[in-house]
């Protein structure tokens, strides 16, 4: 039975060009499953009904797992199934029409435009790491890309001159976005000044590296960030992807076309974009309440 899930997973690569990390959310979501259907006494796919997946959503609640979890690894389910039936592996899908539970729209946490200004400005660029650190969260606020993304740039990809960067996003999709004077400012300082002093080989094609000389990981992307943000006393929860909402917020408040932003941030749906509308919408209305004298 696993060996078809890695069967599954090979087809998610090479036929529709899904990401690593989508890859392996697929992987993992699909183990699990399996892991409660060997426990059900289950040994073959052809066995499964659809009461196996209910009894897994049932599973995944009592075990206090997220709305948004539950609904994930039963999307999961769901698309190896339909790979199953089309691989004619089975004669029935068992997950036809399941209902999975609501998930609670949760607005994304971002960052006052002060709180960005406090956080960019923290690290210390008379040093070279400090200069490479500036540089990162410059452009992660300046192009809204993911971090995946931002680890992922090469030096090659960065045009300086004409202030735009080349980003690879999801399923190896590229796009042009925009870099500020800010961040052409940085970036440029961090290539001229501070990469040679980190890069140990000079074949290394890597725009941001770590002391040994190898591309940046997310771990150790996510490391500096969360050294930053406690130095100026954020005490929300931080992420690297609290950058990227707040680049998409401040933009849209700033009255930015919403198509521009969903461009800029690689969003294939515009719904996922929309998100942000939402979140304009209630800073204005938080605003109003406070500072309206008959709010």
């Amino acid at each position: 039975m696993e060996k078809t899930v890695h069967e599954f997973i090979y087809y998610l690569n090479v036929e529709r060009g899904l990401s690593e990390n989508t890859l392996n959310s697929y992987l993992r979501d699909l183990k699990n499953f399996l892991e409660f259907l060997n426990q059900q006494g289950v040994t073959k796919w052809q066995e499964v009904k659809r009461t196996h997946i209910m009894k897994y959503l049932i599973f995944m609640k009592e075990k206090g797992k997220a709305s948004a979890t539950v609904t994930r690894n039963i999307a999961s389910v769901r698309s190896f199934f339909q790979f199953l039936l089309q691989e004619g592996m089975i004669s029935e899908n068992p997950s036809t029409d399941l209902e999975t539970p609501k998930q609670e729209k949760k607005l994304p946490e971002i960052l006052s435009p002060q709180e960005v200004d406090k956080l960019l400005n923290q690290p210390d660029t008379t040093d070279f790491k400090g200069k490479r650190d500036k540089a990162m969260l410059e452009v992660l606020y300046a192009t809204g890309m993911r971090v995946s993304e931002l680890i992922s740039l090469n030096v090659e990809h960065v045009d300086s001159n004409n202030g735009y960067i080349l980003c690879k996003g999801k399923g190896d999709k590229e796009r042009i976005v925009p870099l500020g004077k800010m961040a052409i400012k940085s970036v440029s300082d961090y290539i001229s000044k501070s990469r040679p002093q980190l890069r140990k080989n000079l074949s290394e094609p890597a725009l941001f590296l770590n002391h040994h000389g190898k591309r940046l990981s997310r771990q150790g992307f996510w490391k500096i960030l969360k050294k930053y943000a406690e130095k100026i006393g954020i005490k929300q929860k931080i992420t690297p992807h609290t950058l990227r909402h707040s680049f998409a917020t401040h933009l849209l408040e700033n009255g930015a076309d919403l198509r521009a932003v969903q461009e800029m941030l690689g969003h294939s749906d515009i719904s996922t974009t929309q998100i942000y509308t939402h979140l304009t919408k209630q800073r204005l209305k938080d605003v109003y309440s406070k500072s309206h004298p008959r709010a």
